[in-house]
């Protein structure tokens, strides 16, 4: 199956659209795919061989689950590339558009169980929820 590319243009800085991306305290606030989702808590070890976990669970609690994935390279402020629990992999850059704009790409295999689009569409909320995030605060 061909990997899902998502792209999304953030008007800020590169240096705060990474530190967003990648710090726990800010993860928490936009990684999830709709408003009756959360993500109640992230740990992230940005380095080779490292790992983040970040909870994600309905608000009602009625379903969980941890997303967690190995970091297989990390280039600061350009390029994320790490695979998941199931073997998937995934890619994240950053490209610096100019001083306070910064395009930020994914690239990731989907899954077998969903519709490629219900992925897209929930990689796409994630990502668009992350841009509203870093440009109000």
């Amino acid at each position: 199956m061909e990997p899902i590319h998502i792209d999304i243009t953030i008007l800020a800085p590169v240096q705060k659209v990474w530190d967003y991306y990648n710090e726990p305290e800010h993860i928490t606030k936009w990684n999830f795919a709709h408003e009756s989702w959360e993500c109640p808590s992230s740990e992230n070890d940005l380095r080779v061989g490292g790992q983040f976990k970040n909870r994600m669970e309905a608000k009602d609690k009625s379903f969980g689950f941890d997303f967690v994935g190995t970091y297989d390279e990390v280039i600061p402020y350009e390029k994320i590339r790490y695979h998941i629990e199931d073997g998937r992999n995934a890619e994240v850059t950053f490209d610096k558009m100019d001083e306070n704009t910064t395009s930020v790409q994914i690239i990731f295999d989907p899954e077998t169980q969903n519709p490629v689009e219900m992925q897209r569409e929930g990689w796409y909320a994630i990502l668009n929820n992350f841009h509203k995030y870093v440009e109000n605060n």
